[in-house]
């Protein structure tokens, strides 16, 4: 898929919508072969659907480098993730990502500046934003996520007035989990895409009740699994 990704890319880099719709049809191509020759099923409930063309925040937990190829698979339409920047030294992986995508340098205030105006942009021009609220791969306790989320999320979705969109990826922390050594264990990959959350008539004022309330829809989800986990292990 290589070649048709780098033509997207650099017809996108010229404002170009076909070759942002190139390049991302071969980027889900491309996951959807791994996951095939993986024998890897993804299994996604969909409690919501996004409407073709809408914008969205898309805001998931994030404990394993795997969430990022699912997420990239699963979420419909032409969207830009939130990544850091060192991503972009990454060979072949890095130019695209740095070309479709948003990256911030956390540690400077100026790149989260930047990078919230940009995702701004990106959103008016009917582009979704895939951002992984807790900042990273944080987490030492999976599925205990980190308390609370950042803000930028929040601050977007009101500002754009567009509605965010909580993501559960249930169970990547067992699949590929975040440590030493490397290992990829086998079981289906499971997803929920949770009923949208309106931001409609609401102000900065809000952005902390907003976060709250995406954080406990993932919370529930993730508590919800373990418990079920923990009754068929007995």
């Amino acid at each position: 898929m290589l070649p048709f990704i780098l033509v997207g890319t650099w017809l996108s880099s010229n404002k170009s919508r076909f070759g942002l719709q190139l390049a991302h049809g071969a980027v889900r191509t491309w996951g959807v072969l791994a996951f095939l020759f993986m024998a890897m099923p993804i299994r996604v409930d969909w409690r919501f659907r996004p409407e073709p063309g809408k914008a969205y925040v898309y805001c998931a937990n994030h404990f394993s480098y795997f969430d990022i190829a699912v997420t990239g698979v699963v979420v419909p339409g032409l969207y830009a993730f939130i990544g850091k920047i060192g991503v972009r030294k990454l060979p072949l992986f890095g130019y695209m990502y740095a070309k479709l995508h948003i990256m911030v340098d956390r540690s400077s205030a100026q790149s989260r500046a930047y990078s919230l105006g940009k995702c701004m942009r990106t959103l008016a021009q009917g582009r979704s934003i895939i951002i992984f609220p807790e900042g990273g791969i944080k987490a030492e306790n999976p599925p205990e996520m980190v308390y609370p989320f950042k803000d930028g999320a929040f601050t977007m979705a009101i500002q754009q007035q567009v509605p965010i969109v909580p993501l559960t990826l249930v169970n990547n922390y067992r699949i590929l989990p975040d440590g030493k050594p490397f290992r990829v264990n086998w079981e289906p990959v499971q997803v929920v895409f949770h009923e949208p959350i309106s931001t409609g008539g609401l102000t900065q004022a809000d952005a902390d009740a907003l976060r709250e309330q995406t954080y406990r829809i993932i919370e529930r989800e993730l508590n919800r699994e373990k418990v079920n986990g923990l009754k068929s292990s007995v």
